[in-house]
């Protein structure tokens, strides 16, 4: 599959592309059967816009692509304008970024906004960070269901299969880690971006408590929300540290939260607000083009280097079956940077291209590691790669990026080859996360899980319980991703032998468990489940 290179168009004397209101929905929701949403409070100008069926409206510019508006109300405040209701148009709107840290604080002198604590939680995946912690790690993320999704039918067999798969792929993993100096260094990146966080927030008088919870490894999730609750925080910001929304990393954390606020009644009870996805903030962007401005400078000749976005994949069926608006989401946001890139006259030409497939089964296209084979095929010799969808270093940056694609490029022809670093706690990305915790505040329990307006809306912001009805409804009625037969070496047949091999492993693992004998009982994989 060929990958599309873009050559952008020249810059034009237009206003800033942040004036113009974002997609509520985009083009990819009248595609899939799931709602998609795109919601973000993003600063704009003091402009009001006004919706007309699928037209977006303003003094001075008329986009019929955009069907989402935002305006800048007498209060200071962001408000909608009406698409379905006032009320829920003004859902629409939520900022983005909340951030969290494993630090024990002294809490006796927890910060105040009127009678209220305020509590900002930062999710991200987590990672190993010693050798010993690999395996463990990797079962803990095998064995989350939106990771790896089996049929209701073999269920019960989600732990045993992670265990399995887990002690497979641990000896390979190990190598991988051990390079990047023997584990990942995610964590300590994410309590500094925690804590530079929380400096912007009281800088900006907003005295908050910020603290990390990741999914597969410490601190984990359930530590962070026992704090949280240690610490009589009455009004929760969730933040994914995941710029794109997609169900197998946010909507997988916030699966979690729902979980745990369901059994927990102080939970129910405190107030909270989730910001979904924020690629399209002012700040964000700008953070990442002075990253990819100031590598480019580092080259003989800039304005021959491509610019190479390569984002973390997802298995097609997610977006094309499941409605995951991730693809939709990635696509947007390159194209809001090579604009901002624009306008400081930088007009290399680009593209996009996805990583860290495993399995099977089909992914997102085009592919990373085949995007450059067939980049260096075409006579390119300049390459700078930008990992699009991470704000942290970590394995898929510092090892796959680093060292397996780089590899992969000089070997291919490339000869000059650059990477944008992550963002880290770049300063103007901690600041514009502050300033989306300080615009999300007023839409803190602004959405009853009990509303009924609210479960009907597409616009599911304020509530975990909401916010994963909208995106993930039919989850567990996931179809096959790849649906045709075609004869010969194919991909297609490539996918349906991976089944085959899948239904093997699963028969396989069914007669361990019913049996209590076999190779896995021997080796003291299987009796840990029993």
């Amino acid at each position: 599959m060929n990958s599309p290179i873009h050559a952008p168009s020249p810059p034009s004397s237009s206003s800033c592309s942040y004036n113009r209101p974002p997609p509520c929905l985009t083009h990819a929701s009248r595609n899939f059967k799931s709602p998609l949403l795109l919601p973000q409070a993003i600063r704009t100008s003091q402009k009001m816009y006004r919706c007309s069926g699928g037209h977006v409206e303003t003094s001075s510019n008329t986009n019929p692509l955009k069907n989402y508006v935002v305006g800048k109300n007498t209060s200071g405040w962001f408000e909608t304008q009406p698409l379905v209701s006032e009320q829920l148009a003004k859902r629409c709107l939520l900022p983005v970024e909340a951030l969290v840290t494993p630090t024990v604080q002294d809490f006796s002198d927890t910060p105040l906004i009127g009678d209220d604590k305020i509590g900002v939680l930062l999710l991200n995946l987590g990672g190993p960070e010693t050798l010993e912690d690999v395996q463990p790690f990797l079962f803990n993320l095998f064995a989350d269901p939106d990771i790896i999704r089996l049929p209701r039918l073999f269920s019960f067999l989600q732990k045993p299969l992670a265990k399995f798969v887990s002690v497979l792929r641990a000896p390979k993993s190990k190598e991988g880690y051990a390079s990047i100096g023997g584990g990942s260094p995610l964590r300590r990146i994410t309590d500094a971006q925690a804590e530079e966080l929380r400096k912007s927030l009281w800088a900006k008088n907003v005295p908050s408590k910020v603290y990390v919870g990741m999914r597969y490894w410490h601190p984990f999730t359930e530590e962070a929300i026992e704090q949280i609750k240690r610490d009589g925080i009455t009004k929760l910001v969730v933040l994914p540290l995941y710029p794109q929304f997609s169900i197998s990393t946010s909507g997988s954390s916030l699966r979690l939260l729902e979980s745990i606020f369901r059994d927990d009644e102080y939970l129910v009870n405190m107030q909270h607000t989730v910001i979904p996805s924020w690629y399209q903030r002012e700040g964000y962007i700008n953070a990442m083009a002075n990253l990819i401005e100031k590598e480019l400078k580092g080259f003989d000749c800039p304005e021959k280097v491509m610019i190479f976005f390569s984002a973390h994949g997802v298995p097609l069926a997610y977006v094309e079956e499941a409605g995951d608006p991730y693809k939709a989401e990635m696509e947007e946001c390159v194209d809001l940077i090579m604009e901002e890139l624009e306008k400081r006259k930088i007009t290399n030409a680009y593209t996009l291209a996805y990583q860290s497939r495993v399995g099977p089964v089909e992914w997102l296209k085009p592919y990373t590691d085949e995007t450059i084979v067939e980049l260096g095929k075409k006579g390119v010799k300049s390459l700078l790669a930008v990992p699009i969808s991470f704000v942290s270093e970590h394995i898929e940056t510092l090892e796959e990026i680093d060292v397996e694609y780089k590899e992969l490029a000089l070997n291919s022809g490339i000869e000059k080859w650059g990477r944008v670093p992550a963002l880290g706690t770049e300063p103007t990305f901690i600041s514009d996360l502050a300033d989306a915790v300080i615009e999300s505040l007023p839409y803190v329990g602004a959405m009853a899980a009990s509303s009924l307006e609210a479960r009907q809306s597409l616009v599911p912001l304020g509530s975990v319980e909401e916010l994963l009805a909208a995106y993930d409804s039919q989850r567990r009625e996931l179809p096959p991703p790849v649906l045709v037969w075609e004869w010969g070496w194919t991909r297609s047949a490539e996918t349906w032998n991976g089944r085959a091999a899948m239904l093997a492993v699963l028969l396989l693992l069914f007669l361990e468990v019913t049996t209590g004998e076999g190779f896995l009982h021997q080796w003291g994989i299987l009796p840990l489940f029993r």
